[in-house]
C-alpha cells in the first residue's frame, strides 16, 4: 500500500477531499520525522511506536579490498508494533 492508496482509502471512509487528507498525512509524517530527528520517540497507543535504535560502533570487512573498516556508532529509526496490533497480524 502506498501513500496515495492510504489517502484514497481515508477519503472514501471519511468523505473528505483527497487534497485535505494528503495534507494531513504528509503533516503527520513530517511530525514523526521531526520528532525522531530530535531523538524523541513517538508512541501511538494501540498501533505502535516509532523509536530510535542506537547501533554501537563495530568493525567490518571490505571484502573487495580485503581491509577492515570501522563503522561508527549511529542511530536508526525503527517501528515497534503494539502487542494488540502484532497479535492480529501473527494469526
Amino acid at each position: 500500500m502506498t501513500k496515495a492508496d492510504i489517502v484514497s482509502e481515508i477519503a472514501k471512509k471519511t468523505g473528505v477531499e483527497k487534497t485535505q487528507i494528503q495534507t494531513i498525512v504528509e503533516a503527520f509524517m513530517e511530525e514523526v520525522k521531526g520528532s525522531l530527528e530530535k531523538e524523541e520517540n513517538v508512541y501511538l497507543r494501540g498501533f505502535g511506536s516509532f523509536i530510535i535504535k542506537k547501533r554501537a560502533e563495530k568493525v567490518a570487512r571490505n571484502i573487495s579490498k580485503n581491509t577492515t573498516i570501522t563503522i561508527p556508532a549511529h542511530n536508526i529509526p525503527a517501528f515497534k508494533p503494539a502487542k494488540s496490533f502484532a497479535s492480529k497480524i501473527s494469526k
